[in-house]
């Protein structure tokens, strides 16, 4: 096995190709979980154009065929992190069936000491070895098609489906006819897409993503990439719901052949009421089992919404792959308490209640300072 590392501008066309070609054989090989766009070569080059620490590592066997690919970032004294940390969805290695590595030798190989993730897909071989915790992540199953979807969602949460629909009824009347563009095309509904979860993320007290410049930068680049012919190959996919000529809500999110990724959504709050949100992802829904997506993937985390639409829940891991050095021991003694004590939050009720309402709280406080803001 020979293994090299390689910056994003370096990969060659060959292997974007075989990258692809491994993604696009996965399902059929029993690893639907690799196909998911957050591991595709694109989304890795265009996370490179943004930030220059993403490295590639190429694994070939011993005919020098490609096996596996593997980006992630590099720090500092060797601090590794999966390829967009505490931004992907999804996170590891796509590699061929019957692959196996150790992922010990991987670091080495990478110059790593230590590699941090938390939405490291199931079945890696090697990079498992560091898991420490274990989540669920919501999904949708189109694979029979959005009508089976929704008679399913009608038997488990006949009241849900009900009050949703009429809410969408009644959007119509009040605001405007309801439209639904899957692909909109035009960048000014990113930008205020961007505008309403900035919003949605201060008046929450959370940290706004879109205060980075990088990751701006980052779903403009997506926004455009249209590397694969579409439907089948790997997109940014920006989604509006319309009132009349009016946004209402809006989400923004990756695809590949059989995997639609949720990452961005957010509304008008003015909308609220209506729950525009909800009937975006039913909307979005069915149009991606129209384009053929087996799979849309909520991410992971706690959302009320996501309990109500899911069909199920497949597994995502966090933890550190380590090498016996002192920077990977300084480098998890330091975060691991800070993980732990979130994840103790989010996984207990009488905790998450309390602390969420507190951030909202600081978040009304912060908000009012700016003078208020919208978004959802």
């Amino acid at each position: 096995m020979e293994i090299t590392v390689c910056r994003t501008g370096e990969l060659s066309a060959a292997d974007r190709t075989a990258w692809s070609a491994l993604q696009a054989q996965a399902p059929a090989h029993g690893a639907p979980q690799l196909a998911n766009p957050f591991l595709a070569p694109e989304f890795a080059l265009a996370l490179g154009r943004c930030r220059p620490d993403v490295r590639i590592a190429v694994v070939r066997d011993g005919d020098g065929e490609p096996a596996a690919y593997f980006p992630y970032q590099r720090g500092a004294l060797g601090v590794g992190r999966a390829a967009g940390l505490g931004l992907s969805d999804c996170q590891g290695m796509v590699h061929r069936a019957g692959f196996r590595c150790s992922g010990r030798e991987l670091l080495r190989a990478c110059d790593l000491a230590v590699w941090e993730f938390d939405h490291l897909a199931h079945g890696q071989p090697g990079l498992a070895q560091g898991v420490t915790a274990a989540h669920g992540s919501p999904v949708l199953d189109l694979g029979q098609g959005f009508d089976a979807y929704l008679a399913g969602l009608r038997e488990r949460s006949p009241k849900f489906v009900r009050t949703t629909l009429a809410k969408e009824r009644r959007l119509g009347r009040q605001a405007g006819t309801v439209r639904y563009v899957h692909d909109e095309r035009d960048p000014r509904m990113l930008e205020t897409l961007m505008a309403w979860k900035s919003a949605q993320y201060r008046r929450t007290g959370r940290s706004d993503r879109f205060a980075r410049p990088w990751i701006v930068r980052l779903l403009h680049h997506l926004f455009h990439s249209r590397a694969r012919p579409a439907p089948d190959g790997f997109a940014g996919r920006l989604s509006v719901l319309y009132a009349g000529d009016r946004p209402v809500a809006a989400h923004f999110g990756l695809r590949t052949g059989v995997v639609h990724t949720c990452w961005f959504p957010a509304y008008d709050p003015e909308f609220g009421r209506f729950s525009p949100g909800l009937v975006m992802h039913l909307r979005m829904a069915e149009a991606a089992a129209a384009e053929g997506v087996a799979l849309l993937d909520l991410g992971r985390g706690r959302k009320e919404y996501k309990d109500q639409l899911k069909t199920r829940e497949i597994p995502v891991y966090e933890g550190w792959l380590t090498r016996r050095h002192p920077v990977a021991l300084g480098h998890r003694a330091r975060r691991a308490p800070v993980r732990a004590l979130r994840n103790t939050v989010v996984a207990r009720p009488e905790l998450f209640g309390p602390a969420d309402r507190l951030l909202k709280a600081a978040g009304s406080v912060r908000t009012g300072r700016r003078g208020g803001a919208g978004g959802a």
